[in-house]
């Protein structure tokens, strides 16, 4: 059973963390069905990295996460976005569980100060949250 951290659209921090009692196969599983399902982009980092050569120790997966379409207009309407898009979830064991965490994307409108960005990156948001959450129950 998955445990929320923090909700949507609440500004409870840089971070949305939810935990989940599935393997992390399952859990990985889960998150590319709900990107599809939300029409997300995804690209498993570790996958990539792999292909290069490259070996996380951490039994960790990194998915990057993305509206293609809000993800062009946020850096079109602020350069600097572009250094935290796209979104990315972490999957990784912790304990005897699975953790999902994620930078909010409203944190970053923040951090870049972008108040022009703060709707858009609201809907992004909630929508990732909704992808979190589902593969994670």
């Amino acid at each position: 059973m998955a445990e929320k951290q923090s909700q949507p659209g609440k500004p409870t921090g840089m971070l949305h963390k939810v935990e989940s009692r599935k393997r992390l196969s399952e859990v990985a599983q889960d998150l590319e069905a709900a990107c599809q399902k939300y029409k997300f982009a995804i690209h498993d980092l570790k996958e990539e990295m792999k292909q290069k050569g490259i070996k996380f120790n951490l039994h960790c997966l990194v998915y990057e996460v993305s509206s293609p379409h809000q993800g062009g207009e946020g850096s079109e309407a602020n350069g600097e976005m572009s250094a935290a898009l796209p979104c990315r979830v972490s999957v990784y064991r912790q304990g005897s569980g699975v953790t999902l965490v994620a930078i909010r994307p409203t944190a970053a409108v923040e951090v870049f100060h972008a108040p022009q960005l703060r709707s858009m990156a609201e809907e992004v948001e909630a929508v990732m949250l909704k992808i979190m959450d589902e593969a994670a129950v």
